[in-house]
Order: structure tokens, then sequence, then C-alpha cells
């Protein structure tokens, strides 16, 4: 019987390192700069830009909790749009990456927010423009949340 199952199996297994693999990876583009600039948009923060936080805050939560297979589902014509079909490994990564997008944001946005703000100052005090402080200060120490809240 397992002989049987076998292939099955593995190509299953396969079809799913390959739909996670790449919907990370679409996801972690997206949900990157989406994070940093939740992160950063806020008052007094190094980028002020309140529209944006009052635009994808809350346009961030609400997807984030919708559930799965309802975003699975009404996000079909755009997953036949993108893929060409609704069906199969190439279009089930579709709804995870918008799925995965918002979540990458949020772990994103909580490490850097977690980053102690005088380091920031810091930063700030030794001429550093704010894109460098985001690249060589922000990232930087939040990459240990980052990594936790990934896996």
């Amino acid at each position: 019987m397992f002989s049987t199952l076998a292939p099955i199996l593995l190509q299953a297994t396969w079809e799913t390192i390959y739909m996670v693999a790449v919907s990370l990876s679409i996801a972690t583009l997206f949900g990157l700069p989406l994070g940093v600039l939740l992160a950063t948009s806020g008052r007094g923060e190094l980028f002020e830009a309140l529209w944006f936080q009052r635009v994808f805050g809350p346009l961030v939560n609400a997807t984030r909790s919708v559930p799965f297979i309802i975003l699975a589902v009404a996000i079909i014509p755009f997953t036949r749009f993108v893929v060409g079909t609704s069906i199969g490994t190439s279009a089930a990564i579709v709804p995870l990456t918008v799925a995965a997008i918002p979540f990458i944001a949020r772990i994103i946005e909580g490490a850097m927010r977690e980053v102690d703000g005088g380091l920031i100052e810091a930063a700030q005090a030794m001429g550093a423009r704010p894109v460098q402080v985001v690249t060589k200060v922000l990232l930087p120490e939040a990459l240990p949340g980052i990594i936790h809240g990934l896996t």
C-alpha cells in the first residue's frame, strides 16, 4: 500500500514546499516595506505620514482577521487574472501570498517598534538620514525579533 502512496505523497510534499517557498518570498518582498513604513510613519516617527497609518493600518488589520478560506474564495477573480486559473498549485500561491503579507508586515512592525529609541536618537545625532537609520540601525537591531516572529 505504501508503494502506491509514496509517489503521491512525494509529489504533494514538493508542491507544498514550492507553494510555501514562493508565497513566503513574494509576501516578504511586499511585507517588508509595508512593515517598515507602518513602523516608521506614526506620529513623531522617522517618516511621519499619518495618512499612511490611517489607510494601511486598518487594511492590514482587516486582512489579518479574514479567515483564509473566505479570502481565497473572495480573490478568485484576482487569482485568475494573475495566474490564468483558480485551481492548482500555482493558483494557491496567490491567496497564500495575500494572506501572508499583512502578517509579515505586522511581525516586522512589531520587531522594529521594540528597538530602543535611544539607538535611533544616537544615529540621528551622528547625522544619519532616515533611510540610514532604518537600514543601518532599525532593521539590524530588529532582525532577531523578525526571525523569531517568522519561525
